[in-house]
């Protein structure tokens, strides 16, 4: 008896016939020995070929054949089929069992009446399926999108307020579908039609007209000042910083007299744009407050998986080690929602239309309009792998952009843990908008392109936008918080080295104070007066100025984690006035500290080796940029700030006096 499994062999149409020896077997079906490979030959007289599966332990489809060589996905093999051609052809790599005739098997090997009964009605389902299968999908989605919307409806009518979120995330969804349906199908007619013209108009003519617009802007921020700042000279004193930071960048800027002033125009004005809807109007601030009460609760749900965790008998006894397991693990959450939102593209597009807003207004390279705006929501090194493809043909002058971009930005996933330390959500989302704008300005001012770029086009970086594409959502989920697994690791160690050191450094500096009489010397004294003017200039009253100035150093020398725990001790601790706490976050929100500089060079050094030198010659240079791009942010918050949330309290709390009142009134008179 041969019990031996059949061998694995691929065969192609080189194979000649004779490869092929007949064992046994009546017309219609019996055994082949392919080159020693054991296998199976039924031929069915069937009125139509059908398809089977062919080799069980692969478990591939094989196309029946009718009168020519059968082919297959993976193996060929040519079969002498005439007389048989007429007939279906369906090999099964089978042992062969018995004592080699083939006689034992024969029965077993018969399809019976039910097998052939399933297998027809199978096909049967299969070829409806094939010719409906459009029907079948828009019946399927149909149903599903009605009762979505059956139930939003009901939802509203129900209880609108906690419907709210619901109806805000699908008119987005449904604004995003119709961007796509218009883009799809009309996009390039509207383009060609409308915007072709005006922008080839606007290119020949920019000669003329940018001194027109430039004179509107002038006269609009002039009338804005008179109007709004007259009664605040804190807000002319945020102007003046502004001001002076931009001519220190132009006098140490690498090349002065090759700037191009475009760039860092436009870049103030949209950052000035951005300052002015969300901090000068209530819609703006209402709809950034919203959207960080949201983050905010979205963020909170990390502590369930705190709890499961790190818990004891006590539900909240995690929080005892605050830090370690309460905000760290923010990071991990909404890492993997970041990872999530990759995979189905929506941060993608929300990137390439940011980009796309600065690479036409300030003339910007794709490439690095790309990175700034990646810089919004991603971190330092991992906004560089948007253009990896790029780096190494990238200019000094766009390589410089890259990391001050990094420097003054902060990435989305710490964000999430700045939150939790009690900052406020609203000021941060706006500040890492503000930033990107401000960091392509300044690197443009301090470090001007004086070489050719090869990267103008945005389409020609788009198509080759280098992000990894998982397989599924939960892979994506699990790629993003095994990532931030490092990052939370890179977190602690350093909080853990840079706290001991700055405890070490304050002994130090208290032992040499006690010499002459001043134990209280330490280095939060020493950047509370070295850079109290910088936060004078950025407009913080001057009570607030030794606060600020030591988190500014703080942030500087150590990282922005240690000052936003410090700015988030002095506000529970009420020192720090609401202003300057204001200034404070949007001066601290980027990544601009020497270690840094360490961690850019060794993120997007293996991304281009060839640059190594190049990226050290303007590390220095670009964290110097990152840094004033913050402060500059900072000053255009300054300028614009309006304490809406106390306006809001007191009309609030007069509405309720009023009504107070109301009532007394009404009760003495009715008395």
């Amino acid at each position: 008896m041969d019990s031996t499994p059949p061998r694995k062999k691929h065969l192609s149409a080189e194979d000649k016939p004779d490869d092929l020896s007949r064992l046994h077997g009546s017309p219609d079906s019996g055994r082949y020995s392919v080159d020693g490979m054991n296998c199976i030959v039924e031929l069915t007289p069937l009125k139509k070929p059908v398809t089977r599966i062919l080799n069980d332990e692969y478990g591939i489809p094989m196309q029946d054949i009718n009168g020519s060589p059968r082919k297959s996905m993976g193996i060929q093999a040519d079969m002498p089929v005439p007389p048989y051609q007429e007939n279906g052809v369906v090999i099964d790599g089978l042992p062969i069992k018995g004592d080699g005739s083939g006689q034992d098997g024969e029965e077993e090997e018969d399809l019976n009446a039910c097998g052939r009964c399933m297998r027809a009605t199978s096909d049967q389902i299969d070829e409806f399926y094939e010719q409906n299968k459009k029907t079948i999908h828009y019946l399927f989605y149909g149903t599903l999108i009605a009762g979505f919307f059956a139930f939003l409806i009901y939802a509203c009518y129900y209880d609108f307020k906690k419907a709210l979120g619901l109806v805000v995330m699908t008119v987005l969804t449904l604004l995003y579908l119709l961007y796509m349906l218009i883009r799809d199908n009309f996009g390039a007619s509207i383009s060609e039609a409308i915007f072709v013209p005006i922008r080839n108009f606007i290119s020949e003519k920019w000669y003329i007209l940018k001194w027109f617009v430039y004179i509107a802007l002038l006269g609009a921020l002039v009338t804005f000042l008179v109007i709004y700042g007259k009664d605040n000279a804190e807000q002319m004193i945020s102007l003046l910083g502004l001001v002076m930071f931009v001519a220190f960048c132009f006098i140490f800027s690498k090349a002065p007299m090759k700037v191009k002033w475009r760039p860092v125009l436009w870049g103030l004005g949209l950052q000035f744009v951005l300052g002015l809807f969300i901090l000068r109007t209530r819609v703006g601030f209402q709809t950034f407050k919203f959207l960080g009460d949201q983050v905010q609760t979205f963020l909170e749900y990390t502590d369930e998986g705190s709890k499961f965790l790190f818990s004891g008998m006590d539900p909240d006894s995690y929080m005892v080690h605050f830090f370690a397991f309460k905000v760290l693990p923010v990071v991990i959450y909404f890492s993997c929602v970041i990872s999530i939102l990759y995979y189905w593209n929506v941060m993608q597009f929300v990137i390439s239309k940011i980009a796309w807003i600065m690479h036409v207004t300030m003339k910007t390279s794709a490439t690095e309009s790309l990175n700034a705006a990646g810089n919004i929501f991603i971190g330092q090194t991992e906004a560089p792998l948007l253009i990896r493809p790029f780096l190494e043909d990238m200019t000094k002058s766009e390589l410089h952009a890259v990391m001050t971009g990094g420097f003054a930005t902060i990435a989305g996933s710490v964000l999430g843990a700045y939150i939790s330390f009690g900052i406020s959500s609203s000021h941060l989302i706006s500040a890492s908008v503000m930033s990107a704008p401000a960091a392509l300005a300044i690197a443009k001012l301090f470090y001007p392109e004086i070489e050719h770029s090869n990267y103008m086009s945005q389409e020609q970086v788009l198509q080759k936008m280098d992000m990894k594409k998982e397989r599924n959502v939960i892979e994506a989920a699990s790629n993003g918080a095994s990532t931030a697994v490092s990052l939370v690791a890179n977190i602690a160690a350093n909080l853990i080295a840079f706290i001991a050191l700055l405890a070490f450094i304050n002994a130090a500096l208290s032992w040499v104070g006690g010499m002459v009489g001043y134990p209280e010397l330490s280095f939060e004294v020493i950047c509370s007066y070295v850079f109290m003017p910088v936060a004078w200039l950025m407009g913080t009253p001057w009570e607030d100025c030794h606060i600020v100035a030591e988190l500014i150093g703080t942030k500087t020398f150590l990282n922005e984690f240690v000052a936003y725990d410090k700015l988030a001790k002095y506000i529970s601790a009420g020192a720090i006035s609401k202003r300057g706490e204001v200034i404070a976050t949007y001066a601290l929100c980027g990544f601009a500290n020497i270690g840094s500089v360490g961690i850019q060079l060794g993120g997007i050094t293996p991304m281009c080796p060839a640059r190594k030198a190049d990226l050290a010659e303007v590390a220095v240079r670009a964290l110097i940029a990152g840094t004033i791009a913050c402060f500059m942010t900072a000053c255009i918050a300054g300028v614009l700030y309006q304490d809406f949330e106390t306006a809001t309290e007191i009309i609030e709390n007069v509405n309720l006096t009023s009504t107070v009142a109301s009532v007394v009134n009404s009760s003495t008179l009715s008395g």
